[in-house]
Order: structure tokens, then C-alpha cells, then sequence
């Protein structure tokens, strides 16, 4: 209890930090909104005087007067109505700019943790919401709520009858608006579960059109995405029809509002208890007074939008752990492990690897090999950092990883994942890790991949545009620029899970020869290999079996004995049985 007492605490004081300087600004729209409703008298007031003062005495001079005052008046009004619109567009932009690079780190951060790609693309947007609701007329409307009274109290002082109407008809409105929230409360929480799954249906087929188009199974696609599409339709046209309907109504009563305060007050001059410049005063400020709440309900639909995206902010900030600030450490250079770690599926849980154990020292490589779908690539992962580890430690230089700045980590570590992709940018820019390009770097490198005289051969070489829309490389030419991308910089460690998968047998020798210039030059290397030439330059060799290390050591000895029965390793469901039964480890932060 105290624990989630402490992370709500921890949510709140975070999402405070990226909102700080908000609510001084909030409070002068507060203000700066009650001068503004004050101004909307104008129209009362003038209509008072021009039926029982101008027209009673037939001045000119009167009415002249009176008119001028009241354009001055709505002048007024009208810029400081700019104003207020101007400063809440600005507080949407400085939102943005202050949450947007937050809320889109952790869109990186959230497949690790067991989230889809389309729920995290899905959560970035959230920004753009609240950006587009502090702009727009829903967030003006909850300005001008609390300042509703103002209207009432001025239609009570011409009648108490027609006050009493008015907080009638305001008292109708709210309920109407209570309704909606509670009509629509559930529903809108499966229409943004639907829009989800709609948005990961179709990016997972934008991810394999190619294998949509020659398997000719595209009907089949766009079947389950309009399955999809059509669940996501029928839940918001279910919910945008109780909003409209409600609306409609709401309006209606207005409307019929406005006609009963006009027959009231025309009862109330016949009777002699108020003046007919009254009547009409009394219509404009019961409109005004009603208008805010009629706001709300049109605007329902972005009210609970941007209420929805602020509580999907604070519940991705409560799920995901801030990043610390380590203290600046040099760059590693004597040693890389992995100490019992292991290593659950994000979101599943399903144990992946338990209890792996690797030490190397500088200048060691490391092949991995055993049977497909054993956890060699989970292991990968885990090591570098992609995947946290659930129990065990991943060290550099006998230091955990979480104790070493990103800006060390992206010096000392190179990764090519199995799957892996390039940005759409230049082929420099994709290399250096899209940092600023240094040419030395670049080429050196492009050349320990072997793809340096690939690249020139291109129209605009390094400075070749790559992504949909620009030059399209084979699978192997881009699987060697994403291994000339962990290449980079000479980092310490680099893992390589299937670097020769595309690669033809010039791309293997370049894939052995980076390995052994890693090795040269005192760096550390694990290669995950399915051929024996990526095993050319390894010293040591793991076998990795049911989600553990089975055997670990020199690579002649693991070698002779690979034809023999490798004995089984530990079950993964043995393993999750002990790990329930383990007590549970003291929270280090890893």
C-alpha cells in the first residue's frame, strides 16, 4: 500500500515538473475570462437603455451615446477574447514542448515493457490532443462556466421569476450534461480499446505488404482490418449519437428557455412589475448565462478526449520508471557479464531465460549458438539492455547498466538486432546513430562492414536518402549499414544477433574481419550465429537451449563435443515454478 502510495506521489510530482509554470498562467485566463463575461452585459445593458431611455425620450443624441459606448465596449471585449485565445494556443504549444519529448521517449520505452507498437503510437498522440483541446473552444467553455452566476444574479436583479427560470433551465442543462459523461463513460473506453486494436491491425499490415502481395492473401488482410474498422464504428457512432442526441435536446431547451423568458417578462411588464427593455435584457443574459453549458455538451466529445489523454499520461508515467541521472563514469574498457539474469516476456511473463551467467574479458568474442527459438536472441536483448532483466544484473566493468549514462551506453555499445531497420534519413546519418555525422567515423565505420564502396557507388553516396519514398536497398545492403551503424565509433561492446542472415560471402568476410578488429583493438564481442563463418574470430562458444546457458567455455572444446547429446536444460516451467517459489529479491532498480 505504501509502495503505490509512493508511486502515485512519484507521477504526480513528475507530471508537475513538465507542467510547472502552468497554473499561474491558468489562473490569469481565470481573470482575464472574468472580465470578458463581465463585457457580455454590453448587449444587456444596451438593449435596456435603448427601449426605456432612448426611445421613452426620442433623443438622438441618447441613442448615439449609448451606441458608442457599447461598440467601445465590445472592442474591449472582443481583444481580450483574442488575447485569452492567443495565450491558451501558446499554453497548448508550450505543452507540447514540454511533455511531447517526454511522452515520446517513453513511446520508445514501451514495447520493453510488454506494449504493442500501435498502443505506444497511440499514447504519443496524446500529446497532440491535449495541444489541440488547450487551443480549441471546449477548454474556453470551462472558463467561462464558473462565471455563469454572474448572468443569473443579473436576471434575478430584473425579476426574481425570471432568476428562478434561468437557474431552472441552467439546473436541466447540467443534468443533461451529467447524463452524457455517465451514458458515454463506458463507451468511449471501448472506442479507444477498438481505435488500438484498428491502428495495430493496420500497421502490422503495412509491415508485411510484401509478403501480403506474394502469398495473395490481401483479402484476407483487409477482411480483418475492416472487422476492426467496423468494431471501432459501431462504438463511436454509439457514443457520438447519445452526445448528439443530448446536444440536440439541449439546444432545443435552450431555445424554448429563451422563448418562456420573453413570455415571463411580457407577463411581468403587462402586470407593470418590470419595463420592456427588461424583457429583452433578461433573453440576452439568460442566452449568455446558458451559453457555457451548451459549450460543454457540443463540446463533449474533446472534453472527454483531453480527459482521456491526461489520465493515459499519468497511468504511462505510473507504468514506466523515470530515468535516472548516474553520475558520469569513463568509458569502459575491461569487462562485460551477465550475472544470473532472467528474463520474462514483456507482457506475457512467460519465463524466456533463467539464471545465465556470462563473464568476458577485453578483447573475447563470444559466439551463440543453439536450436531455434532457445532464447539466444531474448538473451541478446537482455544483455543489451533492450529487455529488462527480472532477476541477475548486466555489468560493464563490474557496474550495472542503469548506473551508466545514455550518453556512455550509446559510446560503448553497438547493437544489430535480428530485425533490424533503418531511419528515413541519409545513409550518414543512419550510420552515425543520427547524430551529426562525423566523416572519419562514417567511413571507418563503412569500411569495417564492407559497404563503403557500395555506398559511393550510389548517385549521392553517404548522402543518400533512404525510407519509402527515397533510394531502396536490397536486404543485404541494408542489413551491412545497420551493422556499419554498430560499428560506430569503435564502441566497447558489440552484440550482433544474426549479422550474416542476408549476407552474401563477401558481406560474411566482412562480418568475420569486424569481429576480429573488435577483438584487436581490445573490444568485446557477442555474435549469435546460425553459419560457422561468423564463428571464424570467436575464442569462446555458449550453447543456448530452453531459455538456458547449457554449456559455456573455449570454442575447440564446445565444438568437438557440439555432435554429442546436449544434456536438457533446465525446463522453463521448472524455472517459473522456483522463481514463484523464491522469495522475492529486494528492488535494486534493475
Amino acid at each position: 500500500m505504501a509502495r503505490s502510495s509512493s508511486r502515485q506521489s512519484d507521477k504526480d510530482a513528475r507530471l508537475a515538473r513538465l507542467t510547472a509554470g502552468l497554473r499561474p498562467v491558468f489562473l490569469y485566463i481565470f481573470g482575464l475570462s472574468g472580465i470578458i463575461n463581465i463585457l457580455a452585459l454590453t448587449g444587456a445593458f444596451y438593449m435596456m437603455q435603448i427601449y426605456d431611455r432612448a426611445l421613452m425620450s426620442g433623443s438622438i443624441p441618447t441613442l448615439a451615446l449609448i451606441s458608442v459606448l457599447a461598440l467601445g465596449l465590445y472592442m474591449f471585449q472582443g481583444g481580450l477574447d483574442v488575447i485569452r485565445s492567443q495565450i491558451l494556443h501558446r499554453v497548448g504549444a508550450r505543452f507540447d514542448a514540454r511533455v511531447a519529448p517526454d511522452i515520446h521517449r517513453m513511446s520508445i520505452d514501451m514495447p520493453r515493457y510488454g506494449f504493442s507498437v500501435a498502443e505506444a503510437m497511440e499514447r504519443g498522440r496524446t500529446v497532440d490532443t491535449l495541444r489541440n483541446f488547450f487551443g480549441g473552444p471546449a477548454l474556453v467553455s470551462l472558463f467561462d462556466l464558473p462565471w455563469m452566476p454572474i448572468f443569473l444574479a443579473f436576471v434575478f436583479v430584473l425579476h426574481p421569476y425570471l432568476g428562478a427560470l434561468a437557474i431552472g433551465g441552467a439546473v436541466v442543462l447540467t443534468l443533461m450534461t451529467v447524463l452524457t459523461e455517465l451514458l458515454t463513460r463506458k463507451a468511449n473506453a471501448q472506442v479507444s480499446r477498438a481505435a488500438v486494436q484498428r491502428s495495430s491491425v493496420a500497421e502490422a499490415n503495412a509491415r508485411n505488404a510484401d509478403v501480403i502481395k506474394a502469398m495473395g492473401f490481401s483479402s484476407q488482410a483487409l477482411a480483418q482490418f475492416q472487422q476492426a474498422n467496423d468494431a471501432h464504428l459501431t462504438l463511436q457512432s454509439g457514443s457520438s449519437d447519445v452526445t448528439r442526441t443530448v446536444g440536440a435536446l439541449s439546444k432545443v431547451l435552450r431555445m424554448m428557455l429563451q422563448s418562456a423568458v420573453l413570455g415571463l417578462g411580457a407577463y411581468l411588464t403587462i402586470m407593470g412589475e418590470m419595463t420592456a427593455g427588461a424583457i429583452i435584457a433578461a433573453s440576452v443574459a439568460s442566452a449568455r448565462a446558458l451559453a457555457p453549458i451548451d459549450s460543454t455538451i457540443a463540446n463533449w466529445k474533446n472534453l472527454i478526449a483531453a480527459r482521456n489523454a491526461m489520465a493515459t499520461i499519468r497511468q504511462t508515467m505510473a507504468a514506466l520508471p523515470e530515468q535516472a541521472r548516474p553520475l558520469q563514469m569513463p568509458d569502459p574498457k575491461q569487462s562485460f557479464s551477465a550475472e544470473g539474469i532472467t528474463v520474462v516476456a514483456p507482457g506475457s511473463g512467460r519465463v524466456l531465460l533463467s539464471d545465465v551467467t556470462i563473464q568476458l574479458e577485453a578483447g573475447q568474442a563470444l559466439g551463440l549458438i543453439g536450436p531455434s527459438g532457445g532464447g539466444k536472441s531474448s538473451l541478446m536483448r537482455a544483455m543489451a539492455g533492450v529487455w529488462p532483466v527480472l532477476r541477475g544484473h548486466v555489468r560493464l566493468d563490474g557496474a550495472d547498466l542503469v548506473q551508466w549514462g545514455e550518453d556512455t551506453i550509446s559510446r560503448s555499445f553497438g547493437y544489430l538486432p535480428q530485425d533490424y531497420t533503418l531511419f528515413d534519413t541519409t545513409i550518414a546519418r543512419n550510420i552515425s546513430r543520427l547524430a551529426d555525422p562525423d566523416p572519419e567515423k562514417v567511413i571507418a565505420a563503412a569500411r569495417a562492414a564492407g559497404v563503403h564502396e557500395m555506398i559511393l557507388a550510389m548517385p549521392d553516396g553517404y548522402e543518400t536518402e533512404l525510407g519509402a519514398s527515397a533510394t531502396s536497398l536490397s536486404g543485404g545492403q541494408r542489413q551491412r549499414i545497420a551493422l556499419a551503424r554498430a560499428l560506430y565509433g569503435d564502441p566497447f561492446v558489440v552484440l550482433l544477433d544474426e549479422p550474416n542472415s542476408n549476407l552474401d560471402a563477401e558481406g560474411e568476410r566482412a562480418v568475420s574481419h569486424a569481429i576480429q578488429s573488435i577483438r584487436d583493438r581490445g573490444g568485446i564481442v557477442i555474435v549469435v550465429a546460425h553459419r560457422p563463418s561468423a564463428l571464424e574470430h570467436v575464442d569462446l562458444v555458449g550453447v543456448v537451449q530452453d531459455g538456458a546457458l547449457s554449456r559455456f567455455g573455449p570454442k575447440s572444446e564446445i565444438m568437438r563435443v557440439k555432435a554429442a547429446p546436449v544434456p536438457p536444460a533446465t525446463p522453463l516451467r521448472e524455472a517459473g515454478a522456483a522463481m514463484k517459489a523464491a522469495p522475492a529479491p529486494e528492488d535494486t532498480g534493475t
